[in-house]
């Protein structure tokens, strides 16, 4: 079975049904709601595979002893709006939400319904919870905390890059010019002699152009930042080879496209702590009462595929640090 059918599986009947429908047939089953941000279970196949094999690991199988429910609101704010409030209005015993705005728009939607979030960067911050330690409401899960990682991420670019200057950070409309993590990496840019660019996108179409303009006006690499960016790592990667612009990112899971490299969080652990911490609350933990897991395990991938196409020569240093290297 190809891996696309087997995702339609595990995912097709669960995103078609209608919630009251699999309320009156599954009603014996704790259910779980899974806001995600992509548009489909394809575009978020790395994760979703992730995340229902933790659960099988766990002892859960799908339609025998839990239920998940998949939401895909295709980064449309209107919609993590409105799947949020249905899933909430299900009365689903658990949301895992992912990413800042899904988390936010649980939050909107119900301050009492036990919430796991995924690949939020700053809780406390965001008015998430109370404290790491104490969330202290109807909500846990897992924290980025990636904004100090900054330093690691220039320094390995501008070693895989001799003679780099000038660096474009291209992120989506998720994140703000003003964000931790925009400011830290143009902090971080300036403090090591580079020019950094924040250059914010709104839409998947502005990608194209902003690698076309990035590389008429003599940028030497891109690094690219956002959930938006993410669903988008095809288009990226043929971006970045054809317009021979070394790419850089946070998440490994998007360097096999024709990225360059990437350094960050190791991303598929937090779908796997996300299913244990489901697991804990449905056995009658109190997420108020589970710390937030911050990372503890990060990885550093080359391509050195894509850093021939490009003409680089890899230094073996850095090839001897990297966790990946695809070749």
């Amino acid at each position: 079975m190809q891996r696309r059918d087997f995702l339609g599986v595990l995912t097709g009947a669960t995103v078609a049904w209608p919630l009251s429908v699999k309320a009156q047939t599954t009603k014996s089953l704790p259910r779980v709601g899974v806001l995600w941000h992509a548009g489909n279970a394809e575009e978020e196949s790395e994760y979703l595979t992730v995340l229902e094999k933790a659960f099988s690991d766990l002892g859960y199988a799908q339609g025998r002893n839990i239920e998940l429910i998949h939401r895909f609101p295709a980064e449309q704010p209107e919609r993590f709006t409105l799947m949020a409030r249905e899933l909430v209005d299900a009365k689903v015993d658990v949301i895992v939400a992912v990413t800042n705005r899904g988390a936010t728009e649980v939050r909107k939607a119900t301050s009492s319904l036990p919430t796991v979030f995924v690949l939020v960067n700053d809780p406390v911050a965001d008015g998430l919870i109370q404290s790491l330690s104490h969330p202290g409401g109807n909500m846990t899960g897992t924290s980025l905390m990636g904004s100090d990682l900054t330093g690691k991420r220039l320094a390995l670019l501008k070693e895989a890059i001799p003679g780099l200057r000038r660096v474009a950070f291209l992120f989506d409309f998720q994140l703000s010019p003003s964000s931790t993590l925009i400011t830290s990496l143009s902090k971080t840019a300036d403090a090591m002699g580079l020019v950094g660019q924040p250059i914010q996108l709104l839409k998947p179409d502005d990608i194209a152009p902003a690698y076309s303009a990035i590389s008429r006006d003599g940028f030497d690499a891109a690094f690219v930042l956002g959930s938006m960016m993410f669903n988008e790592r095809r288009q990226l990667g043929s971006l970045a080879l054809a317009y021979k612009m070394p790419t850089a990112a946070i998440i490994a899971e998007m360097v096999p496209y024709g990225l360059l490299m990437s350094y960050g969080q190791d991303f598929p652990d937090f779908f796997r702590k996300a299913a244990a911490t489901v697991d804990k609350i449905l056995k009658g933990a109190k997420p108020a009462e589970l710390p937030v897991e911050q990372p503890t395990r990060f990885k550093q991938v080359i391509n050195l595929k894509a850093a021939k196409s490009l003409g680089l020569v890899v230094p073996p240093s850095l090839l001897l640090s990297a966790d990946e290297v695809i070749e």
